[in-house]
């Protein structure tokens, strides 16, 4: 049994912050307010949050979704970008007020400056429709995992439609391509605006801070190395390793994933007075992306964090989905995306036996493979992926590099740190062995994308010579060593690896550091100027140094003699 030090609720401690917990607390803060804009992000349990606030009893209320197109127009608005695909849509380059019916926004406005008595407007767009008043603004935000997790329950409502009965991977379509997209700019617009940020992620225990608290939550974040919230869930393929290494319910059945830096998804935690109040971690990256990411990666990316980790656990489940990732033309043209998911497959422990399918084999004819693929789809034959793709024995700390167009997938018995890029949904599964989904449906194939993007050159030599364990030497001194592992040259990642005994120098170069402690009980690390409170951290926890931060050190706490502790960093090359 493993007593597990892996951290799940990572917070910024915040001194002299202020914070209220339930609405007994929130509400009689803003029973005298003349013009209250209480505004929304995406995922709102909006009935319930909105009667929550009438009961202060105002003598005009505004909720903002009657302001907005009719359904039928925005449906009509978005159709280019949902598209008929099941999963994969077009990057909107529409904006918040593109959704609103000008009109109806006008005499709104007129409205509200003729009321006599207290006025509430609610809503999505409620700063933008009191923009110029003399309001008090609250914002709700939401955590992207838990706005997931609502569209699983058919909870919430898209922006601008009622789509809380469609299919998740519709729900998420609309999230991912439209909505997010829209309220992220619309957000970014708004920081210096809000007075008070409403946490409602747990709907029971909602929470408040002020302006204030908010920034020096912001500035103590940036300013030091940082976990954002890891989320784990099931997978039809998912193991067991992580149920011991990260302390989750034995009882599940399995879990299969945990996005452990992916700031889009996942959320930061502040803690005030002993209370954890939730934010997205993209607040961060939208409000800090110089000093977060640099300014090289700043000029290149904007307001993008490029870098991703995430484990798959295949240890005592199954193999992945055979699949390819595309090309960035692909992506561009395809779905108005800047770059594509090109990754890598870092193996933090392995059984006996354990396999990475990664290229295909040296002549093979692709019109053969390609004809099987879509007979399997039919369901006329069981693919023999074996025939087609090259199989390689995996070992714990191997490291796999899969630029886009390669055909790939971790085998079962794996424990796989997933190194790449971000973009989070550009998977075209070829082959998924036969298997349903955890909701006991197919999971859908996309032979036809899957096919216009394999690159056929990554053959058996090609990944044998670039793509299996291109290790490299670079630099050694008193009790640690360097070594490069990657990634492909067509990638934009660079990745170092340091096995070190005692304390080891780290430079951020103008770009963020990510980094996973992959072998050590537990290790420090430090500013040499004291710039940051030092900060533990523990096996197998990914954690970011902002660029901002310059030379940090990383010392193994308690170490055992004869032993080595590693860690795998991952920066953006220029």
């Amino acid at each position: 049994m493993i007593n597990s030090k892996y951290d799940k609720f990572p917070a910024t401690r915040i001194k002299d912050g202020w914070i209220k917990k339930d609405w007994n607390n929130i509400l009689p803060l803003f029973s005298n307010v003349t013009l209250l804009s209480v505004d929304f992000y995406s995922g709102i349990l909006e009935k319930e949050v909105i009667e929550t606030f009438l009961s202060l009893s105002f003598n005009l209320v505004i909720d903002t979704r009657e302001l907005l197109k009719p359904e039928e127009e925005v449906r009509r608005m978005t159709a280019s970008f949902m598209t008929d695909d099941t999963l994969f849509g077009f990057m909107t380059n529409l904006r918040l007020k593109d959704f609103f019916d000008a009109s109806k926004v006008e005499a709104a406005r007129k409205k509200i400056q003729e009321a006599e008595g207290r006025v509430l407007v609610i809503g999505t767009g409620a700063t933008w429709v009191t923009e110029g008043l003399d309001a008090t603004t609250v914002y709700a935000d939401m955590a992207r995992w838990e706005i997931q997790q609502r569209f699983r329950k058919h909870l919430v409502r898209g922006l601008g439609v009622d789509n809380h009965e469609d299919a998740v991977s519709i729900q998420y379509k609309r999230g991912y391509f439209i909505d997010w997209k829209v309220l992220d700019i619309y957000k970014d617009g708004l920081f210096s605006m809000i007075d008070y940020w409403l946490d409602t992620n747990d709907a029971d225990t909602p929470k408040l801070i002020d302006k204030e608290t908010f920034f020096k939550g912001i500035d103590a974040t940036v300013h030091k190395p940082f976990r954002v919230v890891p989320f784990f869930d099931p997978a039809p393929w998912g193991g067991q390793w992580m149920k011991d290494v990260c302390g989750l319910d034995k009882d599940k059945i399995n879990y299969g994933w945990c996005f452990d830096c992916v700031p889009e998804e996942n959320s930061l935690l502040f803690e005030v007075e002993g209370i954890l109040f939730e934010l997205p971690s993209q607040d961060l990256v939208l409000l800090r992306s110089r000093e977060l990411l640099g300014e090289p990666v700043e000029a290149r990316f904007g307001k993008d964090f490029p870098i991703r980790f995430d484990f798959l656990d295949t240890m005592g489940g199954g193999n992945l989905s055979l699949q390819v990732h595309p090309t960035t033309q692909f992506v561009h043209e395809n779905f108005g995306i800047h770059y594509t998911q090109d990754e890598s497959y870092y193996l933090l422990d392995a059984d006996e036996g354990a396999t990475v399918y990664l290229g295909l084999k040296t002549g093979i004819h692709p019109d053969e493979m390609i004809d099987d693929l879509r007979k399997a789809q039919r369901g006329e034959i069981v693919f023999d992926a074996e025939k087609y793709a090259n199989r390689f024995p995996a070992k714990k700390h191997d490291h796999f590099l899969i630029p886009g167009g390669t055909v790939h997938c971790s085998g079962a018995s794996a424990m796989v740190l997933e190194i790449s890029s971000t973009p989070n949904l550009f998977t075209f599964k070829l082959w998924d062995w036969q298997r349903l989904g955890l909701d006991g449906k197919p999971r859908p194939i996309n032979v036809k994308r899957g096919v216009k993007v394999i690159d056929w050159k990554r053959d058996t030599e090609y990944a044998k010579h670039y793509l299996c364990n291109r290790i490299v030497d670079i630099d050694s001194g008193d009790g640690w060593r360097e070594e490069k592992t990657g990634l492909h040259e067509n990638e934009f990642i660079e990745t170092r690896r340091h096995w070190f005994t005692k304390k080891v120098i780290h430079h951020t170069n103008n770009s963020v550091n990510v980094l996973n402690f992959i072998e050590g009980d537990e290790a420090v690390v430090e500013s040499p100027t004291n710039a940051f409170e030092p900060f533990v951290i523990h096996y197998a926890e990914t954690f970011i140094i902002p660029a901002c931060l310059g030379e940090y050190t990383i010392t193994p706490l308690n170490a055992l003699e004869g032993r080595e502790y590693g860690t795998i960093k991952a920066y953006i090359r220029f």
